[in-house]
């Protein structure tokens, strides 16, 4: 992935996921921080979605995804919302 290209692909298909978190309306770095309670608290494999509309919050789910070794899946931006899909390690 290029640095100019943030991964987000409004016409991917969903993957399945879970558990959810919902950090509408949160900015860094709560919806990081609820991410990784609810990480820590899955199976090895299992993909967790987080639904978030801070803008920044794109970066820092790459960024986190990078440092703690659980797979960003996808990303999705539609209508505000980002949609994050991470798989735990």
């Amino acid at each position: 992935m290029s640095s100019g290209d943030t991964g987000l692909n409004a016409g991917a298909q969903t993957p399945a996921f879970q558990q959810e978190v919902d950090a509408s309306g949160l900015t860094c770095p709560l919806p990081i921080l609820r991410a990784k309670k609810a990480l820590a608290q899955m199976v090895s494999g299992e993909v967790l979605r987080v639904v978030t509309t801070d803008r920044n919050a794109i970066r820092d789910f790459q960024a986190f995804s990078r440092q703690t070794g659980n797979a960003l899946v996808a990303q999705h931006e539609a209508d505000g919302h980002c949609v994050h899909y991470l798989q735990r390690r």
